[in-house]
């Protein structure tokens, strides 16, 4: 079989539905670049000396692991140069980052999650970045944070990576969702899934049951009719997995179906929610989507949501389409 390489889909894909331009691709190809560079830090672990904790906290005001920190750093440098961004934001900065002046400054903007599932950092389970991509708004001159604050349905590319056994890379342009594979001998990002589909049906959930004495009604009452299993009102055994790194959670789903959920709670009434919206919900939502799943903050459509901050959390609900349409509906009501 032929292989098909990273930079090939890209050509292919502009001359089919026109959505790529050089641009686009350009940026595409570096943040690709820089995965492939992150996960080489991570395969090298304790021999990198990049495992445990940097002793700084991000904005969030979650400690920092030192791959947190060095995941940035490729992001930001790989991305500096090319011409093809305005300005770049990360979950472990606390605002936005201009292309410096010395650099060209493009149309696009980027948003990124250098390294997903950091708990998982030391322990040899799978972590990831998710990045997501904006259109600068029109006669902008020096990007602000506002400029940032558009709703997901404004999304023109997403992505995550995850470094596991294999090193994957998954992506959006919004036209389906395909999946490349690290050839690591070859350095080379190959297409190995075209036009991933998420079964609308499933019988798995991944939802940290820990919290579930501070969850609201809908979620009880959800989650509880899933764990009654054949005997209940759902008529069908269901199994939990949770992972604990939100890209891996969802790559899973993405192959095989399931509903990944990340509920607001009692704990502390003023955060909606615990994942942030432009870094995670946001990306995960539109490849979600492409890949014919739902997404929801469990009142509405999460790339409806119009963002008021850089750092806003949000509840989230994803992944096949019945599952997700049935906990909205129990928050509905």
């Amino acid at each position: 079989m032929k292989r098909v390489s990273l930079t090939q889909y890209l050509v292919e894909e502009q001359r089919l539905n026109n959505s790529i331009p050089a641009e686009l691709r350009l940026l595409i190809e570096v943040v690709a670049r820089a995965c492939k560079t992150i996960s080489h830090a991570v395969g090298k672990g304790a021999l990198g000396e990049v495992l445990g904790s940097a002793g700084s906290e991000n904005i969030q005001g979650e400690v920092q692991k030192k791959l947190d920190i060095l995941s940035n750093e490729i992001l930001l440098e790989a991305n500096e140069w090319g011409g093809h961004l305005a300005a770049m934001a990360s979950e472990e900065m606390e605002t936005i980052h201009p292309i410096p002046n010395r650099y060209p400054m493009g149309e696009y903007m980027l948003l990124f999650d250098p390294l997903d599932g950091s708990s998982n950092i030391d322990v040899n389970v799978s972590i990831g970045t998710i990045f997501s991509v904006l259109k600068a708004p029109e006669g902008m001159a020096a990007p602000t944070e506002q400029d940032f604050l558009q709703p997901g349905s404004k999304q023109v590319a997403a992505g995550y990576a995850v470094y596991g056994p294999q090193t994957v890379l998954v992506l959006t342009t919004g036209n389906g969702v395909n999946c490349f594979t690290l050839d690591r001998e070859m350095g080379s990002w190959v297409l190995t899934q075209r036009n991933m589909q998420i079964p609308a049906d499933t019988k798995e959930f991944a939802i940290n049951t820990s919290n579930s004495r501070h969850w609201y009604p809908p979620v009880t009452r959800y989650v509880d009719e899933m764990l009654a299993g054949v005997t209940g009102p759902r008529q069908k055994d269901f199994n939990m997995r949770w992972i604990a790194s939100m890209v891996t959670d969802v790559h899973r789903i993405l192959c095989r179906g399931g509903i990944f959920m990340y509920p607001a709670d009692k704990r502390d009434t003023e955060k909606p929610g615990k994942l942030r919206l432009m870094y995670e919900a946001n990306p995960m939502s539109f490849i979600v989507e492409q890949a014919g799943g739902a997404s929801t903050d469990g009142k509405q459509r999460m790339l409806d949501v119009q963002p008021t901050a850089l750092h806003q959390r949000v509840a989230v609900f994803l992944g096949s389409k019945n599952e997700v349409e049935r906990v909205t509906r129990y928050h509905q009501e």
